[in-house]
C-alpha cells in the first residue's frame, strides 16, 4: 500500500516515514494557519468522540436535524455523486479525512485494486484513522498540509472533501489543489457550510464563524468557485447551514 501511495506523489521523500501507521510528510512542521477551530481538530480529545458523537450531533443539527440527510445517507450521496460503484479500480482522494470516517465509507463500495487515500495535517485525527482502519480494506492515510496537496497532477479519478474547507485559510486554493490533482473528467464532491440569507441571522452567524476560525459559503458562491477552477456540471443541495455541491473536472 505504501508504494501504490508513493507513486502518486508529486515529489517522492529519501526516507518515507511510516512509523504511525501513515505516511508522515510534514513531521514537526507547524501549520500558520491557528485559529480556535484548526486547535481543536489537533487536539487529543476530538479525535476520540468526532465519527461517532461529535459528528453526528454537529452536522446533524447544521443540516436541519430530522430534516436533513443522515449520516449513512450523506456517505450515499458521496459515493453515487463521485461514480464510485461504476468505477472498478478507482483511485480516490479524501481531503481533510480526519479519522477516516468518510474514507472508509468511500472504500466499501471499491471494487478490484481500488484506493482510498485520506489526507490530513493532524497527526492525532490520523492517529486516530489508522485505528479504525482494516488493513485490507484499500484505505491508505497521508499525513500533508490539505490545501498544498503533495500529489501529482492528474493522479486520481475522484475526490472527495467532506466537512472541511471551512476551515482552510484560503478555501479557494484548496479547490484549485483538489482540481489539479484529479484527472480530466474526473469528479469531486464537497460538503461545506452555507451562510444563510436571513437578513438579521446571516451577519451575526458571519461574525461568530469568524472568530471561530470557520467560513461560511454563500448560495452561489461555491459553485462559482467550481466553475472558475475548471470544473463543470455542477450541482448543489442545500440541508440548513450545510450544502453538498458535486461537479466534473472539465
Amino acid at each position: 500500500m505504501t508504494d501504490r501511495v508513493l507513486g502518486l506523489l508529486d515529489s517522492v521523500p529519501p526516507e518515507p516515514d511510516t512509523g504511525h501507521g501513515y505516511l508522515d510528510l510534514l513531521g514537526e512542521a507547524a501549520g500558520s494557519h491557528d485559529t480556535a477551530a484548526q486547535r481543536l481538530m489537533r487536539s487529543s480529545g476530538l479525535p476520540r468522540v468526532y465519527e461517532h458523537v461529535w459528528r453526528p450531533v454537529l452536522f446533524g443539527l447544521s443540516k436541519g436535524g430530522p430534516l436533513g440527510p443522515s449520516t449513512t445517507e450523506e456517505y450515499a450521496l458521496a459515493r453515487e455523486w463521485l461514480g464510485l460503484p461504476d468505477t472498478p479500480g478507482a483511485t480516490v482522494l479524501d481531503v481533510a479525512c480526519g479519522p477516516g470516517n468518510v474514507t472508509r465509507a468511500l472504500a466499501s463500495c471499491l471494487t478490484g485494486d481500488g484506493l482510498v487515500v485520506g489526507a490530513d495535517a493532524s497527526a492525532t485525527m490520523l492517529g486516530r484513522a489508522v485505528e479504525d482502519t482494516s488493513p485490507d480494506s484499500g484505505v491508505t492515510y497521508v499525513r500533508c498540509d490539505a490545501v498544498d496537496l503533495p500529489f501529482r497532477d492528474d493522479a486520481f479519478d475522484a475526490v472527495c472533501c467532506f466537512g472541511a474547507l471551512y476551515l482552510f485559510e484560503d478555501p479557494w486554493a484548496a479547490i484549485a489543489g483538489m482540481a489539479r490533482v484529479l484527472r480530466p473528467g474526473g469528479r469531486l464532491v464537497v460538503l461545506t457550510t452555507r451562510r444563510p440569507r436571513l437578513p438579521l441571522v446571516g451577519p451575526g452567524m458571519g461574525v461568530l464563524s469568524r472568530l471561530a476560525g470557520i467560513r461560511m459559503f454563500g448560495p452561489a458562491e461555491l459553485t462559482q468557485a467550481l466553475g472558475a477552477a475548471g470544473f463543470s456540471a455542477t450541482h448543489r443541495r442545500s440541508y440548513g447551514l450545510m450544502q453538498f455541491a458535486g461537479a466534473t473536472r472539465r
